[in-house]
């Protein structure tokens, strides 16, 4: 055997130990990324459950966002609770629309909805409550081709932030009260109009004609009685709703300024 030579049997490579190595090293280089994964999984499940700790041990922002009849509004709270996920809880002021069961469905037509006294207040302000001190609240879902409340219910989980969105949430007094900021829509009457027509015949099954009725002898006099005088008692006015980018983005860094000021994000 010459000198310098590799003194390995049969002439092997060098080379051909840390062959075998390979495999053994590919294993726990697979360990170690399934072990990475779990504890992203893992860390960010309880950061989630933190935040929800957080709300419980916390009074929650109170947002209330009103405005007329195809205004808008839900669009904007649909925007604003795509930003934050589930650190925004949203109630519908209209799933608190009294139960009427005593009534037949032709009755329930004639009755004026966008009346203060339509909505079961009272109900609102004891769920808002609930929700504040951190337990879950089940939420009646109104039927709006029935004219009234359905045999099923909205489980909402208490959050950081809770939105309550509807035409008269600011005509309460205490209900006015809970809120800790009320933000109010102002889009035109010509469009408003337009969009409730195009939402109740689409999206909720009613009749042209009943849509139209309705407007002309409850929703138009009780916007002007009602709804546009509640615009006073806003900290905010939001013209156009959820196509105002700006007004968003600017609603939405405040929101986040509010709740890491509490601590909870």
């Amino acid at each position: 055997m010459a000198a310098g030579c590799s003194s390995t049997p049969s002439g092997k490579s060098r080379n051909r130990p840390f062959r075998t190595k390979r495999p053994a090293q590919r294993g726990v280089f697979c360990f170690k990324m399934v072990f990475f994964a779990l504890f992203f999984c893992y860390t960010e499940k309880n950061k989630s459950a933190r935040r929800r700790k957080k709300a419980v041990g916390m009074d929650s922002i109170i947002i209330g966002i009103a405005g007329g009849t195809g205004s808008g509004k839900t669009t904007l709270t649909r925007r604003l609770k795509e930003r934050f996920g589930q650190d925004v809880s949203v109630i519908s002021h209209d799933n608190y629309y009294k139960r009427h069961d005593e009534l037949p469905f032709e009755e329930r037509c004639k009755l004026n909805y966008d009346h203060p006294d339509a909505f079961d207040n009272a109900l609102l302000i004891y769920h808002l409550q609930e929700l504040k001190a951190g337990r879950a609240i089940d939420c009646p879902v109104y039927d709006y081709a029935d004219h009234n409340r359905s045999n099923e219910v909205q489980h909402i989980e208490p959050a950081p932030v809770l939105i309550v969105e509807g035409i008269l949430p600011f005509v309460e007094p205490e209900l006015c009260a809970m809120f800790d900021y009320k933000i109010f829509v102002d889009t035109d009457a010509d469009e408003r109009i337009l969009r409730r027509l195009v939402r109740d015949v689409k999206e909720r099954g009613r009749s042209l004609d009943s849509v139209i009725n309705q407007y002309l002898t409850t929703v138009k006099p009780m916007h002007e009685a009602f709804v546009e005088p509640s615009k006073r008692n806003a900290d905010i006015i939001v013209p156009n709703g959820g196509e105002n980018t700006t007004a968003i983005e600017m609603l939405a860094h405040h929101i986040r300024s509010l709740i890491e000021k509490a601590n909870m994000l």
